[in-house]
């Protein structure tokens, strides 16, 4: 997320004020991914990042209310089991949610939550863990997912940077697709690299890279782009 004082307080800003030059980049990000046959043969997209602080939460909540926004039924899953943020990001309460359905406590179906965004539905993390990677690499997550999959049009999966902990490699391999968050200016390359190694190595299909915090004008607005991964 670019760092301006404006997205610093509004960060659903394809919901707040969808006509900003920062919701129309999420239009073209919107476009790229339908331009990749993000369709039905790819519902479920993980979001990480090469490191902490790049913005991946930001991207995927906006992407979502911007991909809601031409119909799309989308639900948000929060599996950063460490550093949950979709929750706030959304407004809503945290005490159930995705740990609660795989330790069997409740039931899928009634911790889902709808967001005041027309189309976008949230699954937080619920309370945190103190074994996530455990979790998220049991039978149990590998139903959730499917489930999910049948129940909307596409479900966006939040984890944790990719070099910080193994959660966004066990959750790779589970999934239709995975984007990677960079940040302008900060990403260091070489990292970026070892990202993607890692990703792929796991069996990931990277559908390609978002660069975020990109200024492109004198009015310091910024933009955020999508990126055909170049194999």
């Amino acid at each position: 997320m670019a760092r301006s004082r404006r997205q610093r307080t509004m960060p659903l800003i394809t919901y707040f004020n969808p006509k900003s030059p920062e919701a129309e980049a999420f239009k073209v990000l919107r476009t790229n991914l339908q331009f990749l046959k993000v369709d039905e043969q790819t519902k479920t997209i993980l979001f990480t990042s090469v490191g902490p602080d790049e913005g991946k939460s930001t991207v995927l909540a906006n992407l979502a209310v911007s991909l809601a926004q031409v119909g799309k039924k989308v639900l948000v899953v929060d599996c950063d089991l460490r550093r949950p943020v979709q929750h706030r990001i959304f407004g809503h309460i945290n005490h159930k949610g995705l740990t609660s359905v795989l330790s069997e406590t409740d039931i899928l179906e009634e911790v889902i939550q709808k967001t005041d965004a027309p189309g976008v539905f949230i699954l937080t993390t619920g309370l945190i863990p103190p074994n996530p990677a455990e979790l998220l690499s049991s039978d149990r997550m590998q139903i959730v997912l499917e489930k999910l999959e049948d129940m909307f049009d596409i479900v966006m999966i939040d984890s944790p940077p990719i070099l910080a902990v193994t959660d966004a490699v066990i959750l790779a391999s589970m999934v239709d697709g995975v984007i990677l968050i960079t940040l302008a200016g900060r990403t260091v390359i070489d990292k970026a690299k070892e990202a993607k190694e890692k990703l792929l190595a796991a069996g990931a299909k990277i559908l390609g890279v978002v660069l975020n915090g990109v200024e492109r004008s004198r009015n310091d607005h910024y933009y955020y782009y999508y990126y055909g991964d170049k194999k």
